[in-house]
Parts: structure tokens; C-alpha cells; sequence
């Protein structure tokens, strides 16, 4: 209480205004009687002092305090009276005191009710300056009263925090020395009773669930004692749930162990929805592609190892996976059966046609690899003995080397047969052929005297009597055949004709072919001479024309293939120093379709300093361009020689120099200009 609230009454004059009006003529002078026995207008002095005289106080003073205590009255907290020097200023203080106190202690009420009633702030309490008595008992019942609204609240609030992270276990408080009463033990009985049933309830789902998701016990239900209203449907719910899961579950493992067990007939019929019925689409689906699988396993099988029919291939739409992986096993295993198959089949059909360069190449294993090396095994035989026939046939029948024998190292049988069949044959013909040499050659020397005298049989008997009866009738024309022979062959003087008289029958016959074989060969060899002479003189636009046959005409068809590649050779060799030596278009190649031997290999050696005039010169470009941006790291190491390898070292020790200029100079800029160490100097070794 303010100062001045504890001084003693003062009596006023019988005149002045009472509390609740004005003065009464009956009251005025009257000495109302107190039971203490004092006057009215005599105030209690504190203890120890005497009476408090009375005071005339003014009429207008009494009224102020009389509107303010009614205004006070009326809930006017903001209501003060003057303080000053007047009779009533320890009133006004006293006043003022009690309204300050009252509007105080309402701005916590209101305050207490915004933060605590609608902002939840519930460690918010009522504070209240210079509160004391019974002040200060208001403010501690408001305090306790708070604080007992808040402790069922923030209980209330721990069970419900704990329900929503999932912990059933916290329970409100029902008995102890600060036990709920009334509405708060119904709220706490009522939140127990959820937070148990909600414990029950998931007691009984994480039951079900773990018989039926961790324990595979299909057909579990869930049982709630005493559920009621949601609680039932959440149990109803997870039965259902359940129900529908087991019955989903028992028809897709009927239709797996029946794909287990080879049925691939069944299918997935359940209804289903969500994720469920993708899997059992997923499932039908699975049956779907293992059946096609299944079908196209078959057929390959059938095709490949039945029909023999190679190169069959499984074709299943969609598969992935595993299933993908399996079909191309399947695919993999025929296919490598018909490469197997194919391989031994070309090789031996090449050795039924007489190929003998090709071998079964295609990897085997097992018993493939066995019949592999036995064929290979038989064609290096076969082509060992064809390679012996050939060479003793190439000596013999070729050049003319006689007395070849076939030597085929360890044939038996058949082939060993045949070995001696044909070195038989060979002696045979050995001794024919010299004998006819013998007489050729005399005739060939000019010496028409000699005769056959081999014992022969069939065509080369007949062969000796035509080759005596030659060398007969040889000698009446074979000075005119020497003659053209010699003016055509040796002295170059084409158009001479042979000119023997009296000639009939085979030698007037072949004294006309070898003057009609001497025009031809002068026509032909005259516009041979015509192209070459053209070619030499770098004329290739003019071609063999005359019409030739036989030898001839290849050599006219190889001559006119030549002139057409020098052609083409010219023009791709042409454009190609035009790009790469005029145009700088690195990379050019000449491409001369069809060509070989000499002119395939100057074809590769144009193409060949064409690259590796590019390969040196882009590598040069490479180092003088990176040494042109700084980078000093680069060097030529395309390999060259001559000049370009003059050129190549030229630019190596170049940038090796300036690596060394510039390592140099940046230690010395960096000893003068950032360490301060002044006289450093520069040395580069063998820069001029």
C-alpha cells in the first residue's frame, strides 16, 4: 500500500459531504457512535499516539474523492487524484495507490489471458510491483490457478507427443499427492483410454502385420476387445486388409509353384488393385514370356538339332533380365552350333571343290574341337599331297623339270596309293618327254635329222609319229619360216609373208597361219607400239584398238587396264600434291580403284608420303602453335628423316631453348622483383 495509507483519520467537520452526498442538516454537528466508543469524527491514531484532531476539510475536496471512488467503483482503474498540500493529500495518495495496484494487477490479467489463453505460452505467470497482502495473495492464487490449468495441459500434451512419435507407452497421472479432480480426471481417463486403445490396436496390427509379412501366416486377424467407433474400422480395416492380402497372396503362389513345377497355364485371377495388381500383372506377364520362352526354346531346338535347320534364332518379345539373359544363351548355344556347323561344312565342301587354303577357324570345345582338328588335320594332308602333285606337276608339265618325284611324308593308304600312281605317271612321262625333247630340241636346234624312237602308247605314240612326220615336213619349210622369223622376229620387219612353193594340205595350211599369224602380229604389234610410244611420250588418252584374240587380247586388255590406271593414277596423284601442295589440305589420299602390283605400290608410296608429310607437318604445327600460346611443354615426335628430321631437331632444340630462356628468366624475375635478391643474372646454355 502506498505511503500514507497507515496515518491515522482525521475527523472532519459535521459540515462536510459524507462518502455517498451532500451533508445532512440531521447529521451536521452529530457525533455517530462507534464501538470502540469514539466519535465519527475522530480518526484512530497508531498505536502508541493519541487521537488525530479533526480537520475542516472543504466540501469540493470531499466530492473529487467521492466521484473517484465511484469511478474506481465503476471500473475506471485509470481514475487518480491530485496529489498536493491540501487536507486530503495523504488520501489522494492513499487512492491513487489502490488504483495504480488495481490497474496493474488488470493489464497481467489481460496480458496473462492474450499469452497464455490464445498464444499458448504457458510458463507465462501474473507479476505485480509493490504487491503485499492481500495484493500479494491475489497474485498467488492467480499464479496457482494457472499453474494448475497448465499442468494438465503440458501432461496432456507429453502423452499426445509421444502418441504422434509413435510411443504408446506415457500415461496422465490419475493418483498421487497432486491427483486430478473432476473434469481434468475425466480428461486424464479419457486420454489414458485412447492412448491404451490405440496400444491394443497396435499391439494387434504390428501382430498381424509380423505373423503375416515376417512369418508368411496367411489368414491372421486382428482382435480389439471393447474397439468402438474408429478404432472397430481400423480393425476391420487391417482384417480386410489382411483378408485380401492372403487371398492375393494364396493365388500368386498358386501360380508360381505351378510355373516352379512346369505349369505355365495358370495365371493370376485374384482382383487386385495398386501395386498388387501390378504384380499380378507383372506375374501373368512373367507366365506370358516363360511360355513364349518356352515355345521358342522349343522351336529352335526342334529346328536346330531335329531339322537341321542352322542359323534359328529365339525371338521373345519384351524379356529382360534373367529371362533375357536365358534367350540369349539359347541364342548364343544355336549359334555358335551353326557357326560350328557352317565352318565344317564351307572347309569341307573347299576340299569337295578342290579348295585346299581354307581350315576350320571357329572356336570349339569338347568334341567339336575333335572333329575341328581332325578335318584341319585331313585338309594339311590333302593340300600336302596336292601341293606335291602340283609341284611334280609344275616341274614336269610347266617347267619342263622331268624326273619330280611326289614326296608326301607320312599318307597311308589311298593317299599313298595315289603318291605312287602319280610319281609312276611322272617317270612315265619323264621318259616320253625327253625322248620328243630330244627331237624338238634338235629341231628347235635347227637339226631336222633326228627321230622318236620311245616305246609310247595311245595319244603319245601318236604324238612321236605326228612329231616325225613334223620334223619331216618341217624341213621343206622351215627356211621360209626362218625367213619371216627372222625378218619379223629379229630384224623388226613387220608384214613379211612366207613364201613356199609347191606346199599342200597341213604345210600349206600353216605356211597361211604363219603368214596370217605374221599380219596379225604386224597390225598388233604396231598399235602396241602406237599406245606405248603414246604412253612414253605422256600421252595416255589413246588405246589398243586392233581386234586380237587369245594371249593377245590380254596383253591388249592388260595394256588398255594399264593406260586406264596410269590415267587414273595421274589424276589422284595430281589432286593430291594440288590439295596437300598448293591448296595446303592436309590429309589427302589417292584412291585408284582396281590396281596392283607396281602401281598399287606407287599408289601406297604417294598415299604414304602424303601421310606422313601430313602426320610431320601437323605435328610441327601442334609444337609451334603450343610454343605460340606458351606452352613450352611440346615436342616434334613424328618419325622423320632428311630435311623435315633437320626441321623436326631444328624446332625440338628450339623450344628446349626457349623452356630454358623462360625458366631462367622467371627464376631471375622472381629472385629480383618478388624476393628482392638484386644481381641475378640469366644463363641459358647454347642459345646464340
Amino acid at each position: 500500500m502506498a505511503p500514507g495509507c497507515g496515518s491515522a483519520r482525521r475527523r472532519v467537520r459535521s459540515g462536510a459531504p459524507s462518502a455517498h452526498g451532500g451533508s445532512t442538516p440531521a447529521r451536521r454537528g452529530a457525533a455517530l457512535s462507534t464501538k470502540q466508543g469514539r466519535s465519527a469524527t475522530e480518526v484512530a491514531a497508531p498505536a502508541g499516539e493519541g487521537p488525530v484532531p479533526a480537520v475542516d476539510v472543504p466540501s469540493p475536496e470531499l466530492a473529487r474523492v467521492r466521484d473517484a471512488l465511484r469511478r474506481l467503483a465503476l471500473g475506471d482503474f485509470s481514475t487518480r487524484l491530485p496529489e498536493g498540500s491540501g487536507p486530503l493529500d495523504e488520501v489522494a495518495e492513499a487512492f491513487n495507490s489502490v488504483a495504480r495496484l488495481q490497474s496493474g494487477l488488470q493489464g497481467e490479467l489481460l496480458r496473462m489471458a492474450k499469452q497464455v489463453g490464445r498464444q499458448g505460452q504457458l510458463d507465462e505467470r501474473v507479476t505485480l510491483v509493490d504487491a503485499n497482502g492481500s495484493w500479494r495473495t491475489t497474485v498467488d492464487a492467480l499464479n496457482e490457478l494457472v499453474d494448475d490449468l497448465v499442468r494438465p495441459t503440458r501432461e496432456l500434451s507429453g502423452v499426445i507427443s509421444a502418441v504422434a512419435t509413435g510411443d504408446l507407452s506415457p500415461r496422465m497421472r490419475l493418483h498421487g499427492p497432486r491427483s486430478y479432480r473432476g473434469e481434468f480426471l475425466a480428461l486424464a481417463r479419457s486420454a489414458n483410454a485412447m492412448v491404451e486403445g490405440l496400444a491394443a490396436l497396435s499391439s494387434e496390427v504390428s501382430r498381424v502385420a509380423h505373423e503375416v509379412g515376417v512369418e508368411g501366416k496367411l489368414g491372421v486377424q486382428a482382435v480389439v476387445k471393447g474397439a468402438g467407433g474408429t478404432w472397430l474400422d481400423l480393425t476391420k480395416n487391417v482384417n480386410l486388409l489382411a483378408g485380401n492380402l492372403t487371398t492375393r497372396l494364396r493365388n500368386i503362389a498358386q501360380v508360381t509353384t505351378a510355373v516352379a513345377n512346369g505349369d505355365l497355364s495358370q495365371k493370376v485371377t485374384v482382383d487386385a488393385r495398386g501395386e498388387v495388381a501390378e504384380l499380378a500383372d507383372t506375374i501373368n506377364r512373367m507366365v506370358d514370356q516363360l511360355s513364349a520362352f518356352a515355345d521358342e526354346v522349343t522351336r529352335v531346338a526342334r529346328e536346330v538339332g531335329t531339322d537341321g535347320r542352322l542359323g534359328g534364332q529365339a525371338q521373345v518379345p519384351g524379356v529382360s533380365g534373367t529371362w533375357k539373359d536365358l534367350t540369349e544363351s539359347v541364342n548364343s548355344m544355336a549359334g555358335n552350333l551353326t557357326d560350328h556347323v557352317r565352318n565344317i561344312a564351307q572347309v569341307t565342301t573347299a576340299v569337295a571343290t578342290g579348295d585346299l587354303s581354307q581350315k576350320i577357324t571357329v572356336d570349339a570345345r569338347g568334341e567339336v574341337a575333335e572333329l575341328k582338328d581332325t578335318i584341319n588335320t585331313m585338309v594339311e594332308q590333302l593340300r600336302s599331297f596336292a601341293d606335291e602333285v602340283t609341284r611334280v606337276a609344275t616341274e614336269v608339265g610347266t617347267d619342263g623339270r622331268l624326273g619330280g618325284q611326289a614326296q608326301v611324308v607320312g599318307v597311308a593308304g589311298t593317299w599313298k596309293d595315289l603318291t605312287e600312281s602319280v610319281n609312276s605317271m611322272a617317270a612315265n612321262l619323264t621318259a616320253q618327254v625327253r625322248n620328243i625333247a630330244q627331237v624338238t630340241t634338235a629341231v628347235a636346234n635347227g637339226d631336222l635329222t633326228q627321230e622318236i624312237t620311245v616305246t609310247a602308247k595311245g595319244e603319245v605314240a601318236t604324238l612321236a609319229s605326228t612329231i616325225n612326220t613334223m620334223v619331216e615336213q618341217l624341213r621343206s619349210f622351215a627356211d621360209e619360216v626362218t625367213r619371216v622369223a627372222t625378218e619379223v622376229g629379229t630384224d623388226g620387219r613387220l608384214g613379211g609373208q612366207a613364201q613356199v612353193v609347191g606346199v599342200s594340205g597341213t604345210w600349206k595350211d600353216l605356211t597361211e597361219s604363219v603368214n596370217s599369224m605374221a599380219g596379225n602380229l604386224t597390225a598388233q604389234v604396231r598399235n602396241i607400239a602406237q599406245v606405248t610410244t603414246a604412253v612414253a611420250t605422256g600421252d595416255l588418252s589413246q588405246k589398243i584398238t586392233v581386234d586380237v584374240k587369245g594371249e593377245v587380247l590380254e596383253l591388249k586388255d592388260t595394256i588398255n587396264t594399264m593406260v586406264d590406271q596410269l590415267s587414273a593414277f595421274a589424276d589422284e596423284v595430281t589432286r593430291v600434291a594440288r590439295d596437300v601442295g598448293n591448296e595446303g589440305r592436309l590429309g589427302g589420299q589417292a584412291h585408284v580403284a582396281g590396281v596392283s602390283g607396281t602401281w598399287k605400290d606407287l599408289t601406297d608410296n604417294v598415299n604414304s608420303m602424303a601421310g606422313n608429310l601430313t602426320n610431320q607437318v601437323r605435328n610441327i604445327a601442334q609444337v609451334t602453335t603450343a610454343v605460340a600460346t606458351g606452352d613450352l611443354s611440346q615436342k616434334i615426335t613424328v618419325d622423320a628423316r632428311g630435311e623435315v628430321a633437320e626441321l623436326k631437331n631444328t624446332i625440338n632444340t628450339m623450344v628446349d631453348q626457349l623452356r630454358s630462356f623462360a625458366a631462367e628468366v622467371t627464376r631471375v624475375a622472381r629472385e629480383v622483383g618478388t624476393e628482392g635478391r638484386l644481381g641475378g643474372q640469366a644463363h641459358v646454355e647454347g642459345v646464340a
